[in-house]
């Protein structure tokens, strides 16, 4: 890769000048993520159905997908379900080719339920009503894909940065811990303010309503998710104070318990790329792409491939030097994607470093492509 197209600027992690630090994710069963979690699903199924069939990946872009909201009674003890929650599958993906057709709604549909069957407890496919609406792909972004070499499909960028600091793993590995509950869904949300070294963490549970019998059992459940983030934060060398489900009103019997453990039944609606970034965060202290990775086509797309691959690019500085990396990258349509326009890196490692890891990771970047349709990398 031409090294005049790589700049680098000494710096360090300017979130330790930070004296406030907001990090926030929404978890696995955010209706958000929920809709992240099945574009990207429905995204690995196509490019799987298209090397089967053509040899090779087709122009796709699956990024569009919609939840709204059902409606629901949850008791202690259990409930009903009232309206099932609706999801539309929107973008576009190439239906012909070479003359041989391919069944992209049945394939979408598939993959989507799929992926909920394969990652929740107790929201099923039952309470979910599916529909596709992928429209045929444009005709000039098939021809990127049909050259021999990988060019770009946008003019985009992205960002990445490591390490992360502690109250943004903290907040990771908090939501993960946290949904690894037996009472709780996979709709937590969690929310952190640090002020210098105090930490105010505020988690939102849902609570599976058939796995309690009582209130008591209820704030027993939410003990367990304030002692889970307490410790997790300590871990990580936080001084925390933890809030959970902060709206509850107990003498009102109004209480975060959901039949599913998602929210969505019961009138909140999400939408692919509202949530977290491609490293899992909402970090607003650093710099973020607005890009919506999941779904997004991981042959041409450098709005899902360059924020990953920023990512990546600033782990393999950290890694090889010890020193943060905060990495962006530019790209131009029609140019190969392993040359961008700019890589810029903020970093104290050296500048051979910088270009040692910088010619890694762009002379694999196919092999990032390969991992992505294999599932091997998060994209919310």
């Amino acid at each position: 890769m031409n090294k005049d197209r790589i700049s680098i600027e000494k710096a360090d992690d300017p979130i330790k000048n930070d004296e406030v630090e907001i990090v926030e994710r929404k978890g696995l069963g955010h209706p958000d993520s929920i809709c992240d979690g099945i574009a990207e699903s429905v995204s690995e199924a196509l490019c799987k159905a298209y090397m089967d069939k053509f040899g090779h990946v087709l122009h796709h872009n699956t990024d569009e997908a919609q939840l709204v909201a059902g409606s629901s009674n949850p008791e202690i003890g259990g409930g009903a379900q009232g309206e099932k929650i609706y999801i539309l599958l929107t973008g576009r993906a190439t239906r012909e080719f070479e003359g041989k057709t391919i069944d992209v709604d049945r394939i979408a549909k598939k993959a989507a339920r799929e992926y909920i069957e394969e990652n929740f407890k107790e929201l099923s496919t039952d309470h979910i009503e599916f529909e596709s609406k992928i429209g045929e792909t444009s005709t000039d972004l098939k021809s990127v894909f049909e050259r021999e070499v990988p060019k770009s499909n946008d003019t985009s960028f992205g960002v990445g940065h490591a390490p992360l600091s502690n109250t943004e793993k903290a907040v990771k590995r908090v939501e993960r811990e946290v949904r690894g509950l037996h009472e709780i869904g996979e709709d937590v949300k969690v929310m952190a303010v640090r002020e210098d070294e105090q930490v105010d963490l505020t988690v939102a549970s849902a609570v599976i309503s058939s796995r309690i019998d009582s209130k008591q059992e209820y704030q027993e459940a939410l003990d367990k998710v304030k002692a889970t983030a307490e410790e997790v934060a300590q871990e990580e060398g936080l001084e925390v104070e933890v809030q959970v489900n902060t709206a509850d009103e107990f003498e009102e019997d109004s209480i975060y318990i959901t039949e599913t453990g998602t929210s969505a039944e019961m009138g909140d609606d999400g939408s692919v790329g509202r949530g977290n970034r491609v490293n899992g965060l909402i970090t607003p202290n650093r710099p973020m792409s607005l890009e919506a990775a999941s779904g997004k086509n991981p042959v041409t797309h450098v709005g899902k491939i360059y924020n990953l691959l920023a990512q990546e690019l600033a782990m393999d500085i950290y890694e090889r030097s010890g020193e943060f990396a905060q990495v962006k990258i530019v790209s131009e349509i029609g140019e190969r994607i392993d040359r961008p326009q700019r890589v810029a890196v903020k970093t104290q490692a050296s500048e051979e470093t910088v270009e040692e890891a910088v010619e890694s990771q762009f002379s694999s970047i196919t092999e990032l492509t390969e991992e992505v349709i294999e599932g091997q990398h998060s994209t919310f």
